[in-house]
C-alpha cells in the first residue's frame, strides 16, 4: 500500500482550510453608502447627479414623489423601469468603470435629466 506524501497531505489540509475559510466568512452586510437616494419632484431628479464608487453594485433608490408616474432610463448603464406616481423603485447598477452615465425620464425628458457618476 503506498502511503501519502507529507507534501500531498500539506496540500489537502490547506485546501480544506480554504474551504472552511470561504464557508465560514459570511459577506458583509449592506452598507448605508452602497444604497443612493435619487428623489423625483416637479418632473425633475434631485440631485441631479449622484457620486458611487466605481466597480462596485450599488442601489438606486428612486423616490418618486410626483402624483404622475415616470420612466427611469439610461441606456449606458441598461436600465428602464417605471415608477408609479408616490411611489419607490429599487434600481442595481454597476459595477460601473469610471465614468458618467446619464439618466433620464422619459415621460419628461425635458426636465428630468441625471447622471450617476462612477469614481
Amino acid at each position: 500500500m503506498r502511503r501519502p506524501s507529507l507534501l500531498s497531505a500539506a496540500c489537502a489540509a490547506l485546501w480544506a482550510i480554504g474551504l472552511t475559510g470561504a464557508v465560514l466568512i459570511p459577506a458583509g452586510p449592506a452598507r448605508a453608502d452602497d444604497m443612493v437616494t435619487i428623489v423625483i419632484k416637479d418632473h425633475k431628479f434631485d440631485p441631479a447627479e449622484v457620486k458611487i464608487p466605481a466597480n462596485k453594485r450599488v442601489t438606486l433608490l428612486v423616490d418618486n414623489q410626483d402624483a404622475t408616474s415616470e420612466e427611469f432610463e439610461s441606456n449606458e448603464m441598461k436600465v428602464e423601469k417605471i415608477v408609479g406616481g408616490r411611489k419607490q423603485i429599487k434600481v442595481m447598477v454597476g459595477p460601473l468603470k469610471p465614468g458618467r452615465y446619464p439618466f433620464f425620464g422619459e415621460f419628461h425628458e425635458a426636465t428630468a435629466q441625471g447622471a450617476v457618476i462612477a469614481e
